[in-house]
């Protein structure tokens, strides 16, 4: 059986002194890398599943790669938090399992989801055939390497023979900026650096950064996006800002793997497109409107849990909950998730559309629409929303009566402190209502 780690052993013996993987001031070789990782490798069993914590550095690439190597399964946890209960693993794991991955949905309940060495094989190779990574890639991961998001993107890495900058996440943004400036090779007149930024990330930057960003704009050759909806205004704004590079929106789960891209910097930009299906998969839409994804990136099953894999994964197909169209092109756009769409006066509304309008009007930070109960409307949208400036409400539904059909414009309005997300950025819709922000006096 082939594994990913059979390629980190090819280029350790075939390009040595070629650096693999930086972290701070530590770096390390593929040939010193793969050492460290041999050596690690006596410490594990084979069909044994191993527990490790996201350090976020260049221990933990060399633990979860060992595990690999000694044929055990990796088990990646976050860095802190509340473990998902192990105890009913099985002693034994099934032939060809690679990982068991804990999804972060929103509906706060983790199932393990086991990931074979055949689907990060396919994923790895979906993501050079469509995104162009090869020996030259130098990617900084700055999101946590527990999560598909992160993880999946040192497959490719590994795979062509690039260089792995780690980085603790977005709490320095300078250290980020600088990573895209590191001398990593001499010989390279052009690098070519690449990073993955969730959603949020992304929002961060085009805050705080837009200078740095333009500063290092002709040095990044592409940036992918995904995990969560992207609002227009930001597609357009990080597209103004890096204008020669490729930036893509992908279609990925924990349980799906990556299925596809679309560079919205060289097409069309629309938000919600995430482009035709990548080399190893396919997709189609259910007469439900439920995206249905097939290949070999897809899931093994929820470990322990036959009855929740089977109810989602049969007949050689993920069956999703979210809600797609498949257009001329045979580009797939999300429209929302099938659970969220709320039912106004017989209209069928995705809150994401009147989300997306409202995140292009200036000062509004982050909204959420839901459904509420009126003594005057009845049952009717409402619209809640961050602002760092003054907004009147009458301001903010003449926007959106500009962009929106009359019935997908909210009559309710409530400005709040913030709103529940999942750490890549997803809305956490059956969350606790957000707490009003508090005015002074009240």
């Amino acid at each position: 059986m082939e594994i990913l780690e059979s390629f980190l052993r090819q280029h350790a013996e075939a390009m040595p002194e070629k650096l693999a993987v930086m972290c701070g001031s530590e770096r390390l070789s593929y040939g010193e890398l793969w050492q460290r990782v041999k050596q690690a490798a006596k410490g594990y069993e084979a069909h044994r599943a191993y527990a490790i914590r996201n350090t976020q550095d260049i221990d933990f690439l060399v633990t979860y790669w060992a595990i690999h190597v000694a044929g055990a399964v990796a088990i990646p946890l976050a860095a802190t938090g509340t473990a998902p209960d192990l105890t009913a693993l099985p002693q034994q794991m099934p032939e060809g399992i690679a990982d068991i991955l804990y999804t972060t949905g929103t509906t706060g309940r983790q199932k393990g989801v086991m990931v074979s060495h055949r689907a990060i094989l396919a994923d790895a190779e979906n993501l050079i055939d469509a995104q162009g990574f090869n020996a030259d890639t130098i990617f900084v991961i700055c999101g946590p390497m527990n999560h598909i998001g992160s993880l999946s993107k040192l497959w490719p890495v590994i795979h062509e023979g690039g260089t792995i900058i780690i980085l603790d996440g977005l709490r320095d943004l300078r250290a980020f900026f600088d990573a895209f400036t590191l001398d990593i090779d001499d010989s390279q007149v052009v690098p070519r650096y690449a990073s993955f930024l969730v959603p949020a990330s992304i929002r961060l930057l085009l805050q705080w950064g837009r200078k740095d960003l333009e500063r290092i704009a002709e040095r990044i050759d592409f940036i992918e996006t995904g995990a969560a909806p992207m609002p227009q205004a930001d597609l357009d704004a990080f597209r103004a800002l890096l204008p020669h590079a490729r930036l893509y929106n992908t279609y990925a789960s924990t349980e799906t793997g990556i299925i596809s891209t679309y560079d919205y910097n060289h097409h069309p930009c629309i938000a919600g497109c995430l482009g035709r299906a990548m080399r190893h998969s396919r997709f189609f839409i259910t007469p439900e409107g439920t995206v249905a994804c097939q290949g070999p990136t897809l899931m093994s099953g929820y470990v322990g849990d036959s009855e929740a894999t089977a109810a989602v994964l049969h007949d050689d197909t993920l069956w999703t909950q979210d809600l797609g169209e498949i257009d001329a092109d045979g580009n797939l756009r999300l429209i929302g998730r099938n659970g969220d769409t709320i039912n106004i006066g017989g209209y069928k509304v995705a809150p994401t559309d009147i989300e997306n309008a409202a995140m292009s009007l200036e000062g509004i930070k982050d909204c959420m629409c839901v459904k509420a109960d009126s003594p005057i409307f009845g049952e009717t949208l409402k619209l809640l929303y961050v602002t760092d400036r003054p907004l009147t409400k009458p301001q903010i539904a003449r926007h959106l009566a500009a962009r929106l059909e009359r019935w997908q414009v909210p009559n309710l309005y409530e400005q709040v402190e913030r709103i529940p997300r999942t750490f890549n950025g997803k809305i956490i819709r059956k969350a606790s209502p957000p707490t009003p922000l508090q005015r002074r006096g009240e």
